[in-house]
């Protein structure tokens, strides 16, 4: 108690001293606090984020692997100049290609049994042709169904998906190596009511109608708005769709409801010119009865011979398959990974989730800010601590006197030591609670200012490297024309893909924090200013235990 009361007197006695001190520990205590509190916000940001999360993932090939498990392999190598470079094994490629099949709907069914799965859905994507009477949307001057068809077929259409993804690249892929045709129209067939995602979310709505039952097996189907004007159809009409390898295979449906799809208008153009890509031609039904439309074509298929390319086809409908799996929260999508290999997933196959690296790429300015601020954080703590040393180092010196009479007078230099001590916890305790305060107060804004900085950074450097390839943002390399007829939509081609990877663009980053403030920092402060205390009294204490009392007060001057 004595060293306590001892302590505050010297506090009260050495104001200019311990204001000084104050002041520094203030500067360095609202400093860490906002580098505390930025750290803090940047947790409490990702983990709100994630909560909110709707997690999505899928199963495909996994190419990228393939390649290094054939790099790893490569042995022999052909000479080229002085260097040896290795030979690239097309047979082994071919092989390996060849025995990457796409997985089967009872096998993506398997995998949905996982306990972390919280929703599984699936739909087919199946290429039709139009007939006299049902033309598709189109901005061609020649509208005639056969110049059309006959067009289409030589030009691989599909290659260039509108929101069907990889199923629609797959088989855009799958026609024009087999010699195939691509339809006019662009069919999808959903599971269920919850893999119409555009509809579930509200994007898109039925207008007129309804929508065709789930699973139903009756050929029932919605339309856009446009294809319903461009047309003449109304709901309860029936469209006659043919197959683009065998003109004579008619399907009949009967469109029971006309939907609007606004974000359609943000991909309403047909990339060379390929209907099929229009979103406006896109017809959705139940998978149930277009996959009676492929069991139908598969039954009638007949052997073609290609005029062109002499390849023979079956002229049987392919069909792309998609599976998608819902998680509850992100932990759930880590672990199907794990419970997927155990109910037999080969490891030529991955799986991934665009949502998760949407969210990651959004979380690069937080982190990047984060980073910096713990870098920021550990200078100013060994700043402060050096300033605070010499500083309590002089104060010692200059009462070296006062240290004399005390030891002189049987009090011990531990004692003396913890003395000094606790002045300096006092005023720095005191100075850390204002740091706190203002920190505090200051931290969001601080925060969101220097988040924003860094996300104009991102971007910055982002339309640099875009300008480096001759293109403007986000519209890159699309031709003029183009661009000024789509407008400036914000989010076209993302989530990766042939487009993707055509048009690449920024995410959609964290701009904003809501709290940086809370009990773990205020601990946090507290910690560092007991740290502080014990570092700069460490210095001192060594001084006071060299000091022998008796020298002290006869070299008094």
């Amino acid at each position: 108690m004595f060293i306590i009361r001892n302590a505050l007197r010297c506090i009260a006695r050495s104001k200019g001293r311990n204001i000084l001190i104050g002041i520094i520990v203030l500067v360095i205590a609202t400093s860490c606090c906002v580098g505390l509190s930025i750290r803090q916000a940047s947790e409490s940001a990702k983990k709100e984020a994630l909560e909110t999360l709707s997690v999505t993932a899928t199963i495909s090939f996994d190419r990228q692997s393939m390649m290094n498990d054939m790099r790893g392999n490569r042995g022999n190598g052909t000479k080229q100049g002085d260097g040896e470079r290795p030979s690239f094994d097309r047979e082994q490629f071919q092989e390996m290609m060849g025995g990457a099949t796409a997985l089967t709907l009872e096998e993506y069914q398997v995998y949905a049994g996982a306990e972390s799965i919280k929703d599984f859905y699936y739909s087919s994507t199946v290429s039709l042709n139009g007939t006299e009477n049902f033309e598709p949307v189109s901005t061609d001057t020649e509208t005639s169904n056969d110049t059309q068809s006959s067009e289409k077929g030589e030009s691989f259409e599909g290659m260039m998906p509108q929101g069907g993804g990889q199923g629609d690249f797959r088989m855009g892929m799958m026609m024009g190596m087999s010699g195939m045709s691509q339809g006019d129209f662009t069919i999808v067939g959903y599971s269920s009511d919850s893999a119409m995602t555009s509809f579930v979310d509200g994007t898109a709505h039925v207008t007129e109608g309804n929508a065709f039952d789930e699973g139903t097996s009756e050929y029932d189907c919605i339309i856009s708005e446009e294809l319903s004007a461009y047309n003449s159809i109304a709901t309860g009409d029936e469209i006659e769709l043919s197959n683009p390898n065998n003109e004579e295979e008619i399907y009949t449906l009967t469109v029971v409801g006309i939907y609007s799809d606004p974000s359609a208008n943000e991909n309403s153009f047909s990339p060379m010119g390929f209907s099929s890509s229009d979103p406006a031609n896109k017809i959705y039904m139940s998978y149930t009865a277009l996959e009676s439309i492929v069991n139908s074509s598969e039954e009638n298929s007949q052997t073609v011979t290609d005029s062109d390319t002499g390849r023979q086809y079956e002229t049987a409908l392919s069909s792309s398959l998609s599976a998608t799996y819902v998680f509850a929260d992100a932990e759930s999508y880590y672990l199907f990974e794990e419970e997927a290999r155990e109910l037999g997933l080969d490891e030529s196959y991955t799986i991934s989730s665009s949502d998760i690296s949407s969210f990651e790429s959004s979380l690069a300015p937080l982190k990047t800010l984060s980073t910096m601020a713990g870098w920021f954080l550990l200078v100013i703590l060994i700043i402060g601590a050096v300033i605070l040393i010499v500083l309590n180092i002089f104060s010692v010196r200059e009462r070296k006197y006062e240290i004399g009479v005390l030891t002189a007078m049987g009090m011990k230099k531990v004692k003396v030591a913890l003395q000094f001590m606790t002045e300096l916890f006092a005023v720095t305790l005191i100075a850390v609670i204002i740091g706190v305060v203002i920190g505090g107060v200051s931290a969001v804004p601080v925060t969101n200012a220097l988040l924003e900085n860094q996300i104009t950074s991102q971007q910055t450097q982002f339309d640099k490297v875009e300008s480096n390839f001759g293109r403007p943002g986000s519209m890159s390399g699309m031709p003029d024309g183009m661009v000024s007829d789509m407008g400036t939509p914000p989010d076209m081609f993302s989530g990766g893909g042939f487009m993707g990877d055509m048009f690449p663009q920024a995410a959609d980053y964290i701009s904003e924090v809501n709290s940086a403030m809370n009990l773990t920092v205020v601990l946090q402060m507290l910690l560092i200013a007991l740290g502080l205390t014990v570092v700069a009294g460490a210095a001192s204490m060594l001084f006071i235990m060299r000091y022998e009392p008796l020298k002290i007060l006869a070299n008094r001057d």
